[in-house]
């Protein structure tokens, strides 16, 4: 079957969940089927099996608002290179809307793969402005209209229905998020922590994501004024959404290393290896997230033997096993601001379990091995490419 990938991120252009699931089911999809990934790339680069878009000049701009034209401007360049395709597969609001144009036009069945969902990220309309409400638009009509709609968890399934009504549950599959334990697995070289100036002899607590209020990289700052002395910070976190987001961390870290110090801020992203070796020599890493369908980056610090304390939010708890890979940090969000409702009790419960794996670093290391034998078990990429090219060969057939 020839299969068209839509996707705003590919590599090299990756930045957050959606564009590592996307590198890695196309890898093993073309075990399977004849994939062309279709991407967005501000600087083209011919590669097989890879069809690149750029959006139209004429939407270059500042305005908040232009962020998402171009995001539609790329999407019917993807609806008009998908002609040969007999399946469409999108990934992201990004992507979604060039699969919905592509099955009205082909009259092929369009596959949406849903890694968050913009009614829950409401926050998103004070950095687009009306943009918001189109790429809500791209995603409604898209969802509503796709052949099968793939939750990456089984809280996103949830979420999806109670977000569009409108949707066919019978339509709605789950296939989570994968990892690849053979790339993600412990090293125990020193050379990226020497380069970085973290002592391997001490404990330390490891953050890998995005600047944004979704990825919670400020609950976990509040929470570090609370993190026992013994323990190094070290924050991999860098692309804010926003300047002023971006402002407010580093106020927050200025103050954290004014009051406590020992906090390493790497604002670059980082090489895979790299997050590789941090992850494999924390003691424990931080998911602080308030929002996260699945939260692929638990996968990888799993696979890396180590132990993790996330909030028990979205699919995080059907990733992170409460006391057996990991501790879970209790959530209640305000239903309108989509924030904690106490943000000083989550950042005090945050550091009271960062605190009892630092202070036991045994059960940190048994809660790592625990967690990497979950992630092969149970999230390799294989078995969930054959999944995803069942459901293809299903949808086709009842085409037929």
């Amino acid at each position: 079957m020839r299969v068209a990938l839509l996707t705003r991120e590919y590599p090299p252009e990756v930045y957050g969940g959606a564009g590592v699931h996307v590198e890695y089911l196309a890898r093993e999809l073309a075990r399977l089927e004849a994939v062309t990934v279709h991407y967005w790339a501000t600087h083209p680069a011919e590669r097989e099996g890879t069809v690149a878009h750029g959006p139209w000049e004429a939407l270059a701009g500042e305005a908040p608002h232009l962020a998402a034209l171009r995001a539609i401007s790329v999407d019917l360049s993807m609806a008009a290179a998908a002609a040969d395709a007999e399946l469409v597969h999108s990934h992201t609001w990004y992507a979604n809307l060039a699969g919905h144009l592509a099955a009205l036009t082909y009259g092929v069945p369009h596959v949406a793969t849903v890694h968050s969902l913009e009614p829950l990220r409401p926050w998103k309309a004070e950095q687009l402005g009306g943009g918001y409400a189109l790429s809500s638009f791209c995603e409604r009509v898209a969802l509503e209209a796709a052949d099968a709609v793939i939750a990456v968890s089984e809280g996103m399934r949830r979420d999806v229905l109670a977000a569009y009504p409108a949707i066919d549950p019978a339509r709605v599959r789950v296939i989570y998020n994968g990892i690849d334990a053979d790339e993600y697995a412990p090293d125990p070289a020193t050379d990226v922590l020497e380069r970085f100036e973290i002592d391997p002899a001490r404990p330390s607590v490891v953050f890998v994501g995005r600047i944004t209020r979704q990825k919670g990289v400020g609950h976990l700052l509040e929470a570090a004024l609370e993190l026992d002395s013994a323990a190094q910070l070290v924050l991999c976190a860098g692309a804010p959404d926003t300047p002023e987001i971006g402002e407010q961390v580093r106020g927050m870290v200025e103050r954290l290393e004014a009051e406590r110090g020992d906090v390493t801020w790497i604002e670059a992203m980082l090489p895979k290896r790299d997050v590789i070796q941090l992850l494999s020599h924390a003691t424990v890493f931080a998911c602080p997230s308030i929002y996260e369908p699945l939260g692929i980056v638990n996968l990888e610090a799993m696979a890396c033997e180590t132990a993790v304390v996330a909030s028990a939010t979205g699919g995080i708890v059907e990733v992170v096993a409460d006391g057996d890979t990991g501790l879970l940090v209790p959530l209640e969000l305000d239903e309108a601001t989509h924030d904690p409702r106490d943000p000083r009790a989550f950042a005090h419960a945050i550091a009271e379990r960062l605190n009892a794996l630092v202070a036991d670093p045994d059960r940190a290391a048994e809660m790592g091995r625990a967690g990497r034998r979950r992630a092969v078990e149970r999230f390799a990429w294989p078995a969930i490419a054959e999944q995803t090219a069942a459901l293809y060969r299903e949808l086709a057939a009842a085409r037929a």
